[in-house]
């Protein structure tokens, strides 16, 4: 059976711009459900975010190929993109078997409802889909229990409605086929350098997942729903395993939340060291983690840590308090001094509230200076789909939730006119590219990924001012 998964291409202009000049991770969601399926099939992975002309890629690989099923991944920003690409698929090969899975087809899969998509996946599609192909080759039904469900089920409407189902264990998850994939493509801006000097500011970079899930509940996200508040773990082996057999020397956890159980993030680290692997890692920790758990960190930047992503969101407590953070702004403040002492780089997350007011935008603006040399991303407060956020605000969207749900496009009213909002918002990462630590720190880099740097850098702070423009021919 010849297998096509696919990572859709992203619509708006200032994720495109944001993944060629900064972040562009491996589909790894795809290559472990390519991880699950049998060996006796024939699979590719083909991530069309990377392509220029992504539906003429798509359309060749259809034609040239004959995949007899094509699975597409995807975030709810993709809803619209994977229907019209499962559509030219049953054009171009009228008896393949289409499937949609990801986050959005598992918290709400009657969106995924068309006649040109034959099977919804839910939850850890590394598990299902393996059974999915079984099946067919066995000539049973494809859909089954809440896990794989089907348009063409008269039972379909109701079965949507059921809660996601629950993930397996992580053991039961296959390992990823990283080899399925062009891996020089794939990089993240790496801006800490202990001695001053980086062979490369744009490294590739793999990802890896060690755990799934959070414990915490913070409004404005969807990983307790999705994944019933549980946290799975892997062991501190196998996640040492799997790292000693990546070929890169900068890696990507993508976690959740990674640094949540103590004891077995400090048992990764013992046994990195003890085996002698010498990798860089960026990651995700909490600012209230980082201060009670100091020591930790001082042992995983031994260990390689370079740079830690920490959810700041904000140093006003109101806003800490609206966003269900469950910690002061103190702990953000002494996290960032922990940070510094330790010289793990922070990168510190902010969330723009869409009520901002330009003093807002100011005081915000007075922070990044404050906390730098640091790197500084900002999003905008925006309702996950499915979450009771999204419920209690879904009568005030401006435009259409889904495909506009990048946590860049405000989907609430803003204070502020769009255009005025984004000046400001454009600004931020301006301010925030100006301070980073290569510049105050004097980190000396090459000179053609200084120019790539400030090319790639413009062109995303212009597609922010101009966010305002996707909206003119947007209707509600």
């Amino acid at each position: 059976m010849r297998i096509l998964l696919i990572k859709p291409y992203p619509e708006l202009l200032v994720a495109r711009r944001l993944q060629e000049g900064f972040l562009h991770l491996e589909p790894l969601e795809l290559e472990i459900v390519a991880g699950g399926i049998p060996a006796d099939n024939e699979i590719k992975i083909i991530d069309l975010s990377l392509e220029k002309e992504p539906l003429a890629v798509f359309y060749k690989i259809l034609r040239e190929w004959l995949p007899d099923l094509v699975g597409f991944g995807g975030y709810s920003s993709n809803v619209d993109v994977v229907k019209h690409l499962a559509g030219i698929a049953k054009k171009i090969r009228p008896g393949v078997i289409t499937v949609a899975g990801g986050i959005h087809a598992t918290l709400l899969p009657e969106d995924y409802g068309v006649k040109d998509i034959d099977i919804i996946v839910r939850g850890e599609g590394g598990v299902v889909l393996g059974e999915i192909v079984r099946r067919f080759k066995n000539n049973e039904p494809l859909f089954f229990d809440n896990c794989a469900l089907s348009p063409q089920d008269p039972d379909f409407p109701k079965k949507a409605k059921l809660s996601p189902p629950a993930y397996p264990k992580p053991e039961e998850i296959p390992s990823p086929r990283r080899e399925l994939v062009d891996r020089s493509r794939y990089f993240c801006v790496w801006t800490s350098a202990d001695n001053g000097r980086l062979r490369t500011m744009f490294p590739q970079v793999a990802s890896l997942r060690t755990s799934i899930g959070c414990t915490f509940s913070c409004s404005f996200c969807v990983i307790p729903y999705l994944m019933h508040k549980k946290y799975l773990q892997r062991h501190p082996e196998d996640v040492v395993d799997e790292i000693a057999g990546i070929k890169e020397d900068y890696i990507y956890f993508v976690d959740d939340e990674m640094f949540l159980d103590m004891e077995r993030t400090r048992r990764i680290a013992e046994l990195l060291l003890a085996r002698g692997i010498k990798k860089k890692y960026i990651s995700w920790a909490r600012s209230d983690t980082i201060v009670r758990h100091h020591e930790v960190f001082r042992f995983w930047k031994k260990a390689g840590l370079d740079t830690l992503y920490v959810g700041l969101e904000s140093m006003d407590e109101s806003r800490l308090t609206e966003y269900k953070k469950c910690l002061p702004v103190e702990i953000n403040r002494k996290a960032i001094d922990i940070l510094r002492a330790i010289g793990i780089t922070l990168h510190a997350a902010f969330i723009v509230h869409p009520d901002f007011s330009q003093e807002d935008f100011r005081r915000l603006e007075k922070e990044i200076l404050d906390i730098c040399p640091a790197e500084v991303t900002f999003t905008v407060l925006s309702p996950s789909p499915a979450t009771p956020f999204w419920q209690e605000h879904k009568h005030e969207f401006i435009c259409d939730p889904y495909r506009f749900y990048d946590c860049m496009h405000s989907i609430l009213p803003t204070r502020l006119p769009l255009r005025k909002f984004y000046q400001h918002f454009s600004r931020l990462t301006q301010l925030a590219l100006r301070n980073n630590p290569l510049r105050i720190n004097k980190v000396r880099i090459p000179l053609r990924d200084l120019i790539r740097a400030i090319y790639h850098g413009t062109r995303y702070i212009i597609a922010l001012r101009l966010i305002y423009r996707d909206y003119l021919t947007e209707t509600k």
